[in-house]
C-alpha cells in the first residue's frame, strides 16, 4: 500500500489489509517488542556478570537454566495450536476461557516439580533458593504466553510487542536499581519476580477488559481435544528445552559454575541475534497457517518468502560473528570474559542453523504433521544429552558449544528431509538458489573488509555498521546484475 500521510501510516501499522502489509505489520511490532526487550534485558545480564563476576552470574544462569528446562511443562504446545484453531475459526475463541484453566492447571504442576526437582540438581542451599524464586517469575511468563497466543491468532502482534516492552521495563528497571544497591544473585531474583507480578496484573486488566472477557470454564472435553492435537509439540517442545537449558543444567550439576558463567556470556549475545529469526517467523505463522488453508501455491510463495529472509540473513550473521568474536567479547564483558571468545565462535554456527531450519519446522506444523517435527527433536536430543556427558567433563564450556552445533546441525538435515517428504513444499527453485549465491558472495566480501587490521581494531559499534554496509552494498549491485540476466518474481529481488 501507498503511505501517503498519518492516516496511512496508521493503517499500516495498525489495520490488517493484506497478506503483505499484515507480515510486514506484524514483523516490524514483534521487530520493536523483542528488539527494545531483548536489548534492555541483555544490557542488565551484562552489567550483573560485570559486577557480580562469572562466578555469582553462573549460579543465577545454571538456576534459570533448571527452571527453563521444567518450564515447557506449563504449556505442553497449548499456546502453538491455540493461535493455529483461532486464527482459522473465529468461533474457537469461546474455548478460550477453558484453556487458561487448562493453562493455571499447567503451571501448577510445573512449580512443584520444579520444588521437588531443585532438590536433586544442587546441594546449594543458596541457588535451590534462587530457583524457588525463579520458577514463579518464569510462572508468570508461561501464563502470559496464552494471553500472546490469543493476540498472535488475530494478528494482532503491536499488542504483544506493548506488553513485552513493558515487561522488559519493569525486570531491567528493577534489576539495575537491585544490582547496583544491593547487589546479589538472591536480590537480583527476587526484582526479576516483583517486576513480573506487577506487569501480570496490568496485562490482564488490560486484555480483559480491551480484548476478550476473561473467565475460567472447566470443560474436560475442549482439554481432551487440544491435548490430542497439542502432544506432539509438547513433545517436542520438552525435547527442545532439554537442547537448549540441559549443557547449562549439566555444567551446573558437575559443579562447573564458573564455567557455565562463561558460556552463557557467549550464549546470551548468541541468542540475542536470535532476534530476527524470532520475530520473522512469529509474524509468518499465523500466514503460513492461512495459506495452507487455501492453496498450495500460496502456501510455497509464503514460505519460500520466509526462507530466502532468513537466509539472507544467517550467512552474515555467522561470518560476521566468527571474525569479530574477540572485539565483541571484549566490548561487552572485560578480560575476565576472554574464555567465552571460542565459545561465543562456535554458538554463533548454532545461530545460523537455527535461522535456516524455522521455516522448515513451521511449515510441517501448519501442514497438520506436528508428528513429524518431534523425530528430528528427539534424535537431536538423544545426541545432545551423550555429547555433553562425554565432552563437558574434558572440554567444559567448548564442549557444550560444539555439542549444541552438532544437535542443530542433525535437526535441520531431518526437518529438511521430512519437508520434502511429507509436505507440498519445494526448497528448490531458481529464485532461492540465486539468492544464496548473492549471500555467500556479499558475506566473502564482507569478511575481506572487516578481517583488514584496519577495520578489525576499530570500536565494535563501528565494525559491525561496517561490515554490514559492505554486505549489503555487495547483494545490492548483485542484485542489480541478476535481474538484467534473469526475469523472476520480486522477492529479495
Amino acid at each position: 500500500m501507498k503511505v501517503r500521510n498519518f492516516i496511512d501510516i496508521k493503517a499500516l501499522l495498525f489495520d490488517n489489509l493484506t497478506i503483505k502489509q499484515t507480515i510486514f505489520k506484524n514483523i516490524f511490532w514483534l521487530a520493536v517488542s523483542h528488539g527494545l526487550s531483548r536489548l534492555m534485558t541483555l544490557i542488565l545480564l551484562i552489567f550483573v556478570a560485570r559486577i557480580l563476576g562469572a562466578a555469582e552470574y553462573g549460579k543465577f544462569t545454571f538456576a534459570i537454566a533448571f527452571v527453563y528446562l521444567l518450564s515447557v511443562f506449563s504449556d505442553l504446545g497449548i499456546s502453538s495450536i491455540a493461535t493455529r484453531e483461532f486464527s482459522r475459526e473465529k468461533e474457537r475463541e469461546k474455548e478460550f476461557s477453558a484453556i487458561l484453566s487448562l493453562k493455571i492447571f499447567l503451571i501448577l504442576g510445573t512449580v512443584i516439580l520444579t520444588f521437588i526437582g531443585s532438590f536433586f540438581i544442587t546441594s546449594d542451599p543458596i541457588i535451590r533458593g534462587i530457583i524457588w524464586i525463579l520458577v514463579i517469575y518464569n510462572s508468570v511468563n508461561c501464563f502470559s504466553e496464552i494471553i500472546y497466543a490469543f493476540l498472535r491468532a488475530r494478528q494482532r502482534m503491536e499488542y504483544e510487542s506493548f506488553a513485552k516492552i513493558l515487561h522488559a521495563f519493569l525486570i531491567t528497571g528493577f534489576g539495575f536499581f537491585v544490582i547496583l544497591n544491593f547487589p546479589s544473585v538472591k536480590n537480583l531474583s527476587y526484582s526479576y519476580l516483583f517486576a513480573s507480578l506487577i506487569f501480570l496484573i496490568l496485562v490482564l486488566v488490560f486484555f480483559h477488559f480491551k480484548i476478550y472477557r476473561l473467565s475460567l470454564t472447566w470443560n474436560k472435553f475442549i482439554w481432551q481435544r487440544f491435548l490430542a492435537m497439542s502432544w506432539p509439540l509438547a513433545l517436542v517442545a520438552i525435547f527442545t528445552a532439554i537442547h537448549n537449558y540441559v549443557d547449562s543444567t549439566m555444567m551446573g550439576y558437575f559443579g562447573q559454575i564458573t564455567q557455565t558463567g562463561w558460556y552463557n556470556a557467549a550464549l546470551k549475545i548468541v541468542q540475542a541475534s536470535l532476534i530476527p529469526a524470532a520475530l520473522i517467523s512469529q509474524s509468518f505463522y499465523p500466514a503460513l497457517s492461512i495459506a495452507f488453508k487455501e492453496s498450495k501455491e500460496k502456501l510455497q510463495k509464503v514460505w519460500s518468502y520466509q526462507m530466502e529472509t532468513l537466509l539472507f540473513l544467517a550467512v552474515p550473521l555467522m561470518v560476521g560473528g566468527i571474525t569479530l568474536a574477540p572485539r565483541i567479547i571484549d566490548f561487552i564483558y572485560d578480560s575476565s570474559y576472554f574464555p567465552s571468545i571460542l565459545a561465543f565462535q562456535i554458538l554463533i554456527i548454532m545461530a545460523a542453523l537455527v535461522f535456516l531450519y524455522y521455516p522448515f519446522n513451521q511449515v510441517l506444523i501448519v501442514s497438520n504433521q506436528q508428528t513429524k517435527v518431534f523425530w528430528p527433536i528427539f534424535w537431536g536430543v538423544i545426541v545432545n544429552v551423550i555429547l555433553n556427558l562425554i565432552l563437558i567433563p574434558k572440554f567444559s564450556l567448548y564442549g557444550a558449544a560444539v555439542a549444541t552445533v552438532i544437535t542443530n546441525l542433525l535437526i535441520f538435515f531431518l526437518l529438511f528431509t521430512s519437508v520434502l517428504k511429507f509436505t507440498f513444499v519445494n526448497p528448490f527453485n531458481l529464485r532461492f538458489l540465486l539468492t544464496f549465491i548473492g549471500v555467500v558472495f556479499s558475506s566473502a566480501g564482507m569478511y575481506f573488509v572487516i578481517s583488514q587490521p584496519a577495520i578489525f581494531y576499530l570500536n565494535v559499534l563501528l565494525s559491525v555498521p561496517i561490515g554490514a554496509g559492505v554486505y549489503f552494498g555487495s547483494f545490492l549491485g548483485y542484485r542489480k546484475l541478476v535481474k538484467q540476466i534473469f526475469i523472476i518474481p520480486s522477492v529479495l529481488f
